[in-house]
């Protein structure tokens, strides 16, 4: 049995760390970018980040002002017990976001859309968003909580399948330059592509592929890897660096998630995390211990099957 006390003191560690400490594939992605800058200004900005990001870490304190939208990606092992269930896993989850906006402190961004209410805390009504995910023969809980800018940063089109790759990288240079121009997102970013899926699968795969995939990973299929690259290439050549002005490194890594579609169709979907790419993970056992990481490792041979599994009695059944 997890103990829900682990659940909820690990999840509030996790927001602190999430908040400060910047994960090192993408510290080591943002150096590269700054090698290769060839823009002035942009590469001004990314040495200042760079700076800044050193000194969150050394007084503990969030590197950015705005700390975005905090929310939450749960993996639960099939074989794991929770101290009181998933019902009292969702309220650890919304007391350790709350006790985290306060003692990290976290700025209090969510508000109602229409009336603007404000608790103060980052939790109102289906806010923080929590998405879950399973896994077999394992007996643990993976908390994985990610503090993504909630303003800009994502668009969505449906192509058609005779818009072919050609149309996947119109669309997608489209769309980065957008963001660059009219200010939309905080560049350099990982860049999340979703293809295929209903829209709102669409949607979830590209910002999924953004917040929880390293830099430097690739998507088990080559031909789909090799998209990844050459988007990369694509996106720092556009003239655009940090934060929209003149330069080379819009784009620190590409990551694509695919989902079946409709057969009509072939939707796509663009995500931009900022800057700060806050995220951070840690698997809870049963006996309460966790094991913090950077990777949250969400993509994985199970998450991604593509077909239906029939168990072996099934098939002797049928036989």
């Amino acid at each position: 049995m997890i103990p829900l006390a682990s659940l909820q003191r690990t999840a509030e560690e996790l927001m602190a760390k999430a908040a400060i400490e910047i994960p090192d594939d993408y510290l080591a992605g943002l150096r590269r970018c700054a090698n290769t800058e060839k823009g002035d200004l942009s590469a001004f900005v990314i040495q200042a980040m760079l700076e800044n990001y050193e000194a969150a870490k050394e007084d503990r304190r969030a590197m950015c002002g705005d700390t975005g939208v905090p929310r939450w990606y749960v993996k639960i092992g099939n074989d794991a017990r929770i101290d009181g269930g998933p019902i009292a896993l969702e309220a650890a989850l919304r007391r350790a976001t709350a006790n985290a906006t306060h003692s990290v402190p976290l700025r209090p961004n969510r508000v109602h859309p229409l009336w603007r209410t404000d608790h103060n805390n980052n939790v109102g009504i289906n806010a923080p968003e929590i998405e879950y995910s399973f896994h077999p023969n394992a007996d643990w809980v993976e908390l994985t909580t990610v503090h993504k800018g909630g303003l800009f940063g994502s668009d969505y089109r449906m192509l058609f399948p005779g818009d072919g790759i050609e149309g996947i990288k119109r669309f997608y240079l489209d769309t980065l330059v957008a963001f660059g121009k009219r200010g939309l997102a905080c560049q350099p970013a990982i860049i999340g592509v979703g293809l295929g899926g209903s829209k709102d699968a669409c949607m979830v795969l590209g910002k999924q592929a953004s917040c929880l995939r390293t830099v430097g990973s690739r998507n088990p299929d080559p031909k789909i890897a090799a998209l990844e690259d050459e988007l990369h290439e694509l996106g720092n050549n556009i003239g655009m660096g940090a934060m929209g002005f003149m330069g080379s490194s819009m784009v620190v890594d590409c990551q694509i998630e695919v989902g079946y579609c409709h057969t009509g169709g072939m939707p796509m979907s663009v995500h931009m995390f900022c800057l700060s790419s806050r995220r951070s993970t840690a698997r809870i056992y049963a006996d309460g211990r966790a094991e913090f990481r950077t990777d949250p490792m969400w993509f994985t041979d199970y998450s991604r099957r593509a077909t239906v599994e029939w168990d072996q009695p099934m098939l002797e059944a049928a036989e």
